[in-house]
């Protein structure tokens, strides 16, 4: 098929950019000697993972449980980078556990309990990542002391392996200068926590952490031993805006035709808020829902659950009813997660159905 036969509103993953995506970050992994852990909650897919742990990537990193389920059909290395401590969640890692490599970054003594309890009921063994805030303030220890207790208690707890250090560095974007700042920020706060271990005669084997905006900053934070960025295989509106990558870049948009232009200024696509996430543009109050590729003047101002309302008042051009253009979503990791399925756009531009296959799993 090819694009004019699909179906809109339609998810299109451009397969020849996403491998560009990926070659170039597990290129970027291999030249600091870091360890690549992508995270899959981007683009859900067993076949982009498979992509990625042919480039080099050591393991995977996902969010929930059944994600890991899925994703152990791919990897035998897996990382849970969210504070697991529900029965719904500790039993089906513990479970996974006793044939795969699983580990779960926890920032609290419950959670270590809980997943102790679970893999002892399940003879397998946990690794355990202490989650250290490094300043985006979400999950995560306050400070070094209280890393080295959750770790220690966490070294004495049957069915658990202590294996290091785990933080999120979402926080840091803008300019060179302000992402070179933080970052050492950052350095200075794993230090800090690394030095505390060491006088109690801790080790951390490995040092984990993300983001994609961060992703080929990585060297200006020596302690990390593997990064996990998620969003670098498709990026989208919020990593141009960051200036991470360029339009090219842009793996994944959402095909989407203009269904009415009654409205004098403006148009409707087919593709609402069912297709396409609400975020707005890092946070900004008129930045509008995506990027129209062929109308880059437009504003898609409005999402109702079938319509995309767009300000085209400042285009030089007024699109025809029945045309059919191309958006890049502000956040693609929502947007992923609102399809079924995508289609893989081939090099010679034909068109494959592909499940996503961890789609809605979050538990």
């Amino acid at each position: 098929m090819d694009e004019q036969s699909i179906p809109t509103p339609a998810l299109v993953i451009d397969v020849v950019t996403a491998k560009r995506n990926i070659q170039r970050m597990a290129s970027y992994a291999a030249s600091h000697s870091v360890k690549l852990r992508p995270h899959i909650k981007t683009h859900k897919s067993r076949r982009m993972a498979e992509l990625q742990l042919e480039a080099g990537a050591i393991g995977l990193t996902v969010a929930k449980a059944g994600e890991a389920q899925i994703m152990s059909q791919e990897s035998n290395d897996l990382l849970v980078a969210y504070p697991a401590h529900d029965p719904a969640r500790t039993v089906r890692l513990a479970e996974l556990a006793r044939s795969y490599s699983v580990r779960v970054a926890i920032d609290s003594p419950y959670a270590a309990e809980q997943l102790s309890d679970a893999a002892l009921a399940a003879g397998a063994t946990l690794g355990v990542l202490v989650d250290l805030d490094s300043g985006a303030h979400r999950t995560g220890l306050q400070t070094p002391e209280q890393t080295v207790r959750l770790a220690e208690r966490t070294a004495r707890q049957d069915g658990l392996r202590l294996d290091g250090l785990f933080t999120y560095m979402g926080h840091v974007q803008g300019s060179e200068q302000q992402v070179e700042s933080g970052l050492c920020k950052v350095a200075d706060v794993l230090q800090g926590a690394l030095d505390a271990w060491k006088k109690h005669d801790l080790h951390a084997d490995i040092v984990s952490g993300g983001s994609t905006p961060t992703a080929v900053w990585s060297h200006l934070v020596p302690q990390l031993t593997e990064i996990r960025p998620g969003t670098y295989v498709y990026y989208d509106r919020n990593c141009l805006a960051l200036g991470v990558c360029s339009p090219n870049d842009c793996a994944a948009r959402v095909v989407a035709t203009v269904m009415s232009n009654t409205v004098p200024g403006k148009m409707v696509l087919d593709c609402g808020s069912k297709s396409l996430s609400s975020d707005l543009l890092l946070g900004q109050a008129n930045s509008g829902h995506g990027l129209i590729v062929e109308y880059p003047g437009a504003t898609l101002e409005q999402l109702t659950e079938e319509h995309g309302r767009v300000d085209i008042s400042q285009c030089d051009r007024a699109p025809k009813l029945g045309e059919r253009v191309h958006v890049i979503p502000n956040h693609v990791c929502v947007c992923v997660n609102l399809q079924n399925h995508v289609w893989f756009k081939q090099p010679d531009s034909t068109l494959e159905k592909v499940p996503i296959d961890a789609r809605g799993l979050l538990s």
